[in-house]
């Protein structure tokens, strides 16, 4: 294995602590690069409005906000496990304050909007990196098929459109905001 010969020749200038703390983390490096994600960004608001080119292009009332991100490799199969996620995820208050109550339960609306900039590389430098962001042509599939998972619940569904540049208007409510990750 690569972290074997890695720790052999660190061994002969660093002690064996320092060596097996970077072989480690390598191999944390190795999983963050090499596994592949979808990765979802969800915010409880009081309502979204999507304006491109100066107009409303779609609006939701009170429910949830979702970023939408995609990396290299990612497939189909993650979409509806996502989808079922943020239409049960418990992130609004019942009667008791808790968070007990999915989008679902309340009768919430949802507006999907993708953004590949959930996956800009800061680890270098102080301009991000967006290679390992999917390609646009493969994102939107995936875009569109996620769209028509969350839209089988039944809740009203809205979306921003792939690609454009859009304002995003909106309220968090709590804040609460929840990052949901997904290997493929």
């Amino acid at each position: 294995m690569q972290w074997q010969v890695i720790y052999y020749t660190m061994l002969r200038h660093f002690s064996k602590t320092v060596c097996l703390w970077y072989i480690a983390s390598y191999i944390q490096r190795s999983k963050e690069v090499n596994g592949i994600v979808m990765r979802l960004v969800v915010q409880r608001t009081s309502g979204v409005e999507i304006i491109i080119d100066g107009k409303t292009h779609s609006s939701t009332s009170a429910g949830l906000l979702v970023l939408f991100g995609t990396r290299k490799g990612d497939t189909g199969s993650s979409c509806a496990w996502l989808a079922d996620k943020v239409v049960n995820l418990r992130i609004f208050e019942d009667e008791n304050d808790k968070m007990n109550l999915s989008v679902r339960d309340i009768g919430g609306e949802i507006m999907i909007v993708s953004q590949f900039t959930l996956y800009a590389d800061t680890r270098k430098g102080r301009r991000p990196s967006y290679n390992e962001a999917m390609e646009p042509d493969q994102a939107e599939k995936l875009y569109d098929l996620f769209i028509d998972q969350v839209k089988r619940s039944g809740l009203k569904t809205a979306s921003g459109v792939f690609g454009a540049r859009m304002e995003v208007k909106f309220v968090n409510q709590g804040p609460v905001t929840v990052i949901i990750d997904h290997d493929s």
